[in-house]
């Protein structure tokens, strides 16, 4: 029982290095994803990688094809860029129903949540800023109280993972991104429904020069690799 968390947290971490290597372009559209192989090169038994690619066909990243296995999904950037309009409108629904129906309690919590993400920003680490980022998000789904929104905005939310953590690599985005919760966090606890949606739709769109600065990490990180 004691090692279940480790084994858990091993397989988070599995699936985080391969979603950012389909992001980055080293896993290609139609790769084939050998366990055997992946096991070898990420240094880990093969469990761990069996339940990454699980779920990361539960997140639309890979497909599994009978005899063929493990497939890397396509997704070219017009469609990432058509997602991503997708998930800023459901961002703004949520922030609106937030700023109308958030308990105290919630708004506690959302509070302190905005304040972890500024200690990993000025940590200056993208990664748990990411994590916190992501804690931020799904509590402000909670907080409109309407279940299906909720797991509609989680499905897409995880299904653009990959790319919405990239995004905090970009020079700057997370000194920018924590200034935006700032401003979300004012309209949803002011119950400025109209603001909140529209600064949580500001926020996660990726549109000019954010979808160049996307596309330009996504070709730098690849060549890098």
């Amino acid at each position: 029982m004691e090692q279940k968390p480790n084994t858990s947290r091993r397989s988070e971490q599995v699936t985080e290095q391969i979603e950012e290597r389909i992001a980055t372009g080293v896993y290609p559209p139609g790769m084939r994803l050998d366990e055997t192989e992946l096991a070898e090169n990420l240094g880990v038994s093969r469990t761990p990688i069996r339940e990454a690619l699980i779920q990361l066909a539960a997140a639309g990243l890979v497909e599994i094809r009978p005899r063929r296995g493990a497939i890397v999904a396509e997704i070219g950037l017009h469609r990432l860029c058509e997602m991503f309009e997708v998930m800023a409108e459901h961002e703004a629904m949520c922030g609106r129903l937030a700023a109308r129906r958030i308990t105290e309690i919630e708004q506690h919590t959302l509070a302190v949540s905005h304040q972890a993400c500024e200690a990993a920003r000025i940590a200056k680490s993208p990664d748990a800023y990411y994590r916190l980022n992501e804690q931020f998000h799904h509590l402000i789904y909670a907080a409109s109280h309407n279940r299906f929104l909720e797991e509609q905005a989680t499905i897409l939310h995880r299904r653009l993972r990959p790319y919405r953590r990239l995004q905090l690599r970009v020079r700057d985005r997370m000194d920018t991104s924590f200034s935006e919760h700032a401003g979300i966090v004012e309209a949803i606890l002011n119950q400025d429904a109209d603001l909140a949606a529209n600064r949580l739709r500001e926020h996660v769109v990726v549109q000019g020069q954010r979808f160049v600065d996307l596309v330009a990490s996504l070709s730098s990180l690849e060549k890098n690799d």
